[in-house]
């Protein structure tokens, strides 16, 4: 692999300290200053160094140019995480175009309407997921298809040019000569012009767990000031190396996973299928990484089903579990064993997304690993707050990053954004102000009014507080805020966390049963049946058992819960909750007139 220094008359125009102003800049700062080493590849396998990613982007740009794509035009991204993202990506905002990266967990409808809802004319997608469009009109729209790294794209004109593109068929024109040709003749021409800071980048539609998805519109500015500012938390150099596990096409995974590490000259590896388990650990043995990004349920999941049953897997254990001094030796010992798993290597494991679990962050602050919180929203390009690993405080989200600004409104009169009764803690929704902050929602201009103050500032609908030394902490969300029966204020979230510590609880979701607390639970079925055998029960057995667990469950999740907030009811949840990409549970499915049974 060439690891060869930049070249110094390209360097000459950039310097490591200086930021770069736009999404291109940043590829061409990291091309000169890191032009030899590594940048994007799979994890098994050789990657590209930032000297051919730059060059990649060049040509791929050339030809979006030739089809007639230029400033302010839309162009998708519908596709799995894999190397050749990046540098479409960079070929869309090389041009001043905007791009439009698309979930691939979207259902199939859902693309359609954000391919017809932001005007796009290009799509670029994989064969995987193109497959999945069936009902895809291509009257006006260009689909390239992405293969191997810097091979010739597979080209699928508009279907209003097939009558010509069978003639050039005929003529004998290889694919790309023939798409360049009738470009050339049918589209109009295109002199690419570098963006501007403030000119908009990318159109993100949010998934949300409201059910409505909203485009999110963010310039060159908002992305990648957010990057800049992160790197006063993670210490990313050209020797660092980041697995991708979330979703490209989500701010969290492009701006804090691809754009940061772009700016640090680290290379970065994807998984080549889905990342299970299994295919995680494999992966992490083999490239060892430094830094990797995560939400909550990753590593929740881990604890709870690996490291959790064999911490109390004998009565000795069990024992030593129970005492405070005890549990912290088990966990340090386990914290070593899941570092050596993870590839011995890991300097950053990055939390962001969703809350995590009080016990799983217990048992990472008492095993030294080396843990990381943010909190954000894609309006916010993502990151609002955060910590690096040696900063973290339990149970926080961090601190504002250095250009922005958080504060806690409180309204007085409304009783949703005051703190709890008989507290001094100051509880208020959390506003924020900054250079990442969104533009606004694409076509939503009375929505885009709506989640602004009068003076500027973002309204997050997030509720939290922020203590003496400016770290934050968020107490859920203000929508789902329960009023108790003297008017107290109870948080869903918080009581989720103590479900979720329960024995066999996988999930959990707390909501407002007239103005009294229910749940429902999602169980591990799973161990369950390891641990009583159920395949050898009556049904009806079996379903007493369940009866009688969830009780218990309820029983000792309110043990711990104030009395104004304890839990009525628990329902079985027989199928595990359907979730936003960032794996944040879409509450309005199970909460409402007629939630499922």
């Amino acid at each position: 692999m060439n690891t060869t220094g930049p070249d110094s008359k390209a360097a000459s125009r950039f310097s490591l300290h200086d930021p770069p102003r736009t999404v291109p800049e940043v590829l061409a700062r990291s091309a000169a200053l890191f032009a030899g080493n590594p940048a994007l590849g799979p994890v098994e396998g050789d990657a590209a160094t930032y000297a051919l990613l730059h060059d990649v982007v060049l040509k791929q740009a050339d030809i979006l140019a030739q089809l007639g794509v230029g400033h302010g035009d839309r162009v998708a991204l519908f596709c799995e995480n894999r190397p050749e993202w990046g540098p479409a990506y960079f070929s869309i905002s090389s041009l001043g175009a905007v791009a439009v990266p698309i979930l691939t967990e979207f259902h199939p409808s859902a693309v359609l309407h954000i391919l017809r809802h932001s005007g796009a004319k290009v799509l670029f997608t994989s064969k995987r997921c193109f497959a999945k469009l069936e009902d895809l009109d291509r009257q006006h729209l260009t689909v390239i298809i992405l293969d191997d790294f810097g091979a010739d794209f597979r080209i699928l004109p508009p279907e209003s040019l097939s009558g010509r593109i069978k003639d050039a068929i005929r003529s004998g024109l290889k694919d790309r000569e023939r798409l360049q040709s009738l470009a050339r003749q049918l589209t109009r021409e295109s002199i690419p012009a570098a963006p501007g800071e403030e000119d908009l980048d990318s159109l993100v539609y949010t998934s949300g767990t409201t059910g409505r998805a909203k485009g999110v519109m963010l310039t060159h500015r908002n992305l990648v000031s957010d990057a800049w500012m992160t790197r006063d938390l993670v210490d990313l150099s050209a020797q660092d190396r980041l697995l991708s596990i979330l979703p490209l096409a989500h701010t969290i995974e492009f701006t804090l996973g691809f754009l940061l590490p772009m700016m640090c000259g680290s290379q970065i590896r994807y998984l080549q299928g889905v990342p299970s388990p299994q295919t995680l650990l494999e992966a992490m043995a083999k490239m060892k990484p430094t830094y990797m990004l995560s939400v909550p349920l990753v590593i929740e999941k881990i604890f709870k089903r690996r490291v959790q049953p064999k911490l109390v897997g004998n009565a000795l254990s069990r024992t030593l579990y129970r005492t405070a001094l005890g549990r912290k030796t088990l966990h340090k010992a386990a914290g070593k064993k899941l570092l050596q798993a993870f590839g011995g290597c890991l300097r950053g494991f990055c939390i962001g997304g969703a809350p995590l679990a009080a016990e799983t962050e217990a048992f990472l602050r008492d095993a030294g690993f080396p843990y990381a919180m943010g909190y954000g929203l894609t309006e916010a390009s993502p990151l609002v707050v955060g910590t690096g690993p040696d900063k973290v405080r339990l149970r926080s989200s961090g601190r504002p990053l250095s250009e922005v600004q958080v504060r806690i409104a409180v309204d007085e009169e409304d009783p949703a954004r005051q703190g709890p009764k008989n507290s001094g803690e100051k509880v208020g929704e959390i506003q924020v102000r900054g250079p990442n902050i969104m533009r606004g929602y694409y076509q939503e201009p009375e929505l885009t009014a709506e989640v602004f103050t009068p003076d500027g500032w973002l309204r997050t609908g997030d509720l939290g507080t922020i203590d003496s030394d400016g770290y934050m902490f968020i107490r859920g969300r203000l929508k789902n805020l329960i009023l108790g029966p003297s008017g107290e204020n109870i948080y869903p979230e918080e009581i989720e966390t103590v479900l979720n510590e329960q024995d066999y609880v996988l999930e959990s979701l707390a909501f407002d049963l007239d103005g009294k607390v229910a749940a429902r639970v999602f169980l591990d079925y799973d161990r369950l049946d390891e641990a009583f055998a159920w395949r050898g029960r009556s049904e009806f057995d079996a379903r007493q058992h369940i009866e009688n667990l969830l009780e218990d469950v309820r029983l000792k999740t309110n043990a711990k819960l104030s009395s104004f907030s304890r839990i009525i009811k628990i329902i079985e949840q027989t199928e595990p909750f359907e979730k936003t990409p960032t794996h944040k549970i879409k509450r309005y499915l199970y909460v409402g007139d007629s939630p499922p049974r």
